[in-house]
């Protein structure tokens, strides 16, 4: 039972509005953790099918021993297993995944805040109280009890804030960054510290000299967007003032579509390979719609060239539908846009959903390896 005093509304009582973001701690290997609790303390890679000596797999994620050897999600298993060679590999296990997320969202959302889910392991949470730190404790505790997982949670004015400090949060922390505290925190901090900075822009930045935080929130607005377009340019700089929205989304989370993507040891040079296999991911896709039972409006089609040049080809049906034979016809029409003269590394058929109920929401494209 909560100890956080609330009304009917999601209130904690008196206050201010605050926006918390709870990530839950290293949450694929948690999972993982629960069913062999033996490989606590040990480094564990989750990826693929648990064999690292299988090419062009990589690692889901890492438990904090892997990654202080350098592992991080992303990562070849290869790569992995040659920087910690003592590391468990284990098979990755998507069902158990989205079982967790589940349990924990629900007893979020039976807590006093208003919840904006963001995918599998994170959410943003809207309150009103005088004390955020006592309710971010308070979501802490449900969620362990409940499903035996930690959770991080950060604090601020906005998402953008409370993004950010639950990473300073990390592990099973609480950390609060608001707008009083943005400069004392983040100025000295590289510009690829925003939340939608990434590293390439980064590295555009610098070549202005925009290094850090604070020059970045210094910058000429008109001078950014000559640089990067008139919407982008001004929203870094937004972003190094420490702004963000503060609107928490409560319509519920559904997936835009489903993708299913292969990986193959080696490279494909047959065209009547290539596409059958692109059929056999397209019955893959079908199958999803008709377990979700979504309409597939727009059906896309990836291949990954050697060595890693990837291209995407989409087009809208004539009308929705979850027939596997349509999906596949369609996919394979796609698939005879692309000039498949060079080896294939990769193959990937998506589809996206009408919206349900013919409405608008806020939606997640799903990849399934």
């Amino acid at each position: 039972m909560s100890t956080v005093p609330t009304d009917s509304t999601g209130s904690t009582g008196s206050g201010r509005d605050w926006i918390l973001h709870v990530d839950l701690d290293q949450f694929i290997a948690a999972v993982e953790l629960l069913r062999h609790p033996e490989l606590r303390g040990r480094p564990v890679v989750v990826g693929g099918s648990g064999d690292p000596t299988q090419p062009r797999t990589v690692a889901a994620t890492a438990t904090y021993e892997a990654r202080a050897y350098g592992v991080h999600s992303g990562m070849p298993l290869r790569t992995a297993l040659r920087r910690c060679p003592d590391a468990v590999f284990l098979p990755a296990d998507r069902p158990a995944y989205e079982a967790a997320s589940e349990r924990v969202m629900a007893t979020l959302r039976g807590l006093p805040i208003r919840l904006e889910v963001w995918g599998w392991d994170e959410a943003f949470a809207g309150a009103r109280t005088d004390d955020p730190e006592a309710l971010a404790a308070e979501l802490q505790r449900a969620v362990l009890t409940a499903t035996e997982l930690t959770c991080s949670v950060g604090i601020g004015d906005n998402k953008h804030q409370a993004k950010l400090a639950s990473a300073f949060a990390k592990p099973a922390g609480i950390f609060r960054l608001t707008t009083d505290t943005w400069r004392e925190v983040m100025d000295d901090r590289p510009t690829d510290a925003l939340w939608g900075i990434g590293a390439r822009t980064a590295g555009k930045l610098a070549d202005l000299g925009l290094h850090t935080v604070a020059q970045l929130a210094a910058a000429d607005p008109a001078e950014l967007a000559r640089r990067f377009g008139p919407t982008n340019g001004p929203w870094y700089r937004y972003l190094a003032l420490g702004h963000g929205e503060s609107e928490i989304v409560t319509t519920p989370w559904v997936p835009r579509g489903h993708s299913r993507e292969t990986t193959f040891p080696h490279d494909l040079t047959d065209a009547s390979d290539i596409a059958a296999h692109v059929a056999t991911l397209a019955g893959q896709v079908a199958s999803d719609a008709a377990a979700e039972n979504r309409a597939a409006v727009r059906v896309s089609v990836k291949v990954r060239f050697a060595p890693f040049l990837t291209r995407t080809r989409q087009t809208k049906l004539a009308a929705p539908t979850t027939d596997p034979a349509e999906l596949t016809r369609v996919a394979l029409a796609v698939l005879g846009r692309f000039d498949l003269t060079r080896p294939v590394r990769l193959l990937g058929v998506g589809i996206e959903y009408a919206p349900p109920d013919g409405e608008q929401a806020p939606y997640t494209l799903t990849t399934l390896e």
